[in-house]
């Protein structure tokens, strides 16, 4: 009896306590000081700089430390069209690259699967202009869109564009190079989701009888919907704070500058530091309000 009653007596096991290895935290230094030291100092820079005011003086590039929250409410108001303007310009450019990377993708992950060797030749052919500098594949597409170019010769032959028109200097022009500069930061993500995608879902939906648009509007497209939610932030993001395409050196004009361009003169030509520097933090605020409400409504938020 005194057996019994011992072997139904149930044995609890002792918790297992985890000691904090300092190996894991020693690894972790490295990045965490850089991330201080690149990513949080400027940025605690950069918003004390945005809250300075005129020197005693008022002489140009010299501000004092204060709390002048004012300058947030002045650059709103004086640049408020080229802030518009500049998400304007990037949605409209990340919807293009979209629609061109989208193909693009689906083409190179999955009808050409079976041949690995285009499929690489393919994938090579979309991250080729990454080989080349940013600045210069935006020159030349300024010397090809140009009065000179063969674009505009091929049009006004053509009688398409009335006389005198011109390209360059557009809101066109810089959409165009927006979405040609970052066609590969949306068709690469989107790759990536179908490269990995299973064909037997694809081929089910055939089976269920399904015509082609219902198997991809019901299969394809859900599975790489992580794809393209990478796709379109990497594209959006830099695209709204871009200044090379819209400037007056490359495919832009003053009436198409955006917001990188008001930054970069209020910085180099303006010396207008705490103006810059409160554009800087609201572009900032902005993209990620957009961000965080695209991603929420898309219900992918394991992507913040």
């Amino acid at each position: 009896m005194a057996f019994g009653a011992f072997a139904s007596t149930p044995v609890v096991a002792e918790p297992i306590v985890r000691r904090r290895s300092p190996i894991a935290l020693f690894l972790l230094l490295p990045g965490a000081l850089y991330l201080g030291l690149f990513f949080l100092v400027p940025l605690v820079s950069l918003i004390i700089t945005s809250f300075k005011a005129p020197g005693q003086f008022g002489d140009i590039g010299e501000y004092d430390y204060a709390f002048q929250w004012q300058n947030y409410v002045t650059v709103i108001q004086t640049y408020l069209p080229h802030i518009i303007r500049s998400f304007v310009y990037a949605a409209v450019a990340t919807v293009l690259a979209l629609i061109f990377g989208y193909p693009l993708a689906y083409f190179i992950g999955v009808k050409l699967r079976r041949f690995p060797l285009w499929q690489a030749l393919a994938l090579t052919l979309v991250i080729a202009p990454f080989f080349i500098s940013f600045l210069l594949r935006t020159l030349a597409w300024k010397q090809i869109l140009s009065d000179e170019g063969p674009v505009l010769s091929v049009l006004n032959a053509m009688s398409i564009l009335p006389p005198g028109a011109h390209v360059t200097g557009t809101p066109g022009a810089v959409i165009f190079g927006l979405t040609y500069n970052f066609i590969p930061f949306m068709t690469l993500p989107i790759y990536t989701s179908l490269e990995r995608l299973d064909l037997r879902y694809v081929e089910a939906g055939g089976d269920l009888y399904a015509s082609p648009a219902t198997t991809f509007l019901k299969v394809t497209l859900p599975l790489s919907l992580p794809g393209v939610i990478s796709g379109t932030l990497l594209t959006f993001i830099p695209a709204s704070g871009d200044y090379i395409n819209a400037s007056t050196s490359f495919l832009g004009s003053p009436e198409t500058s955006m917001i990188g361009n008001v930054i970069e003169a209020n910085f180099l030509q303006l010396q207008n530091y705490p103006a810059a520097a409160a554009l800087s933090i609201v572009l900032m605020a902005v993209i990620l309000i957009f961000v965080g409400v695209y991603v929420k409504r898309s219900g992918t938020e394991d992507l913040l």
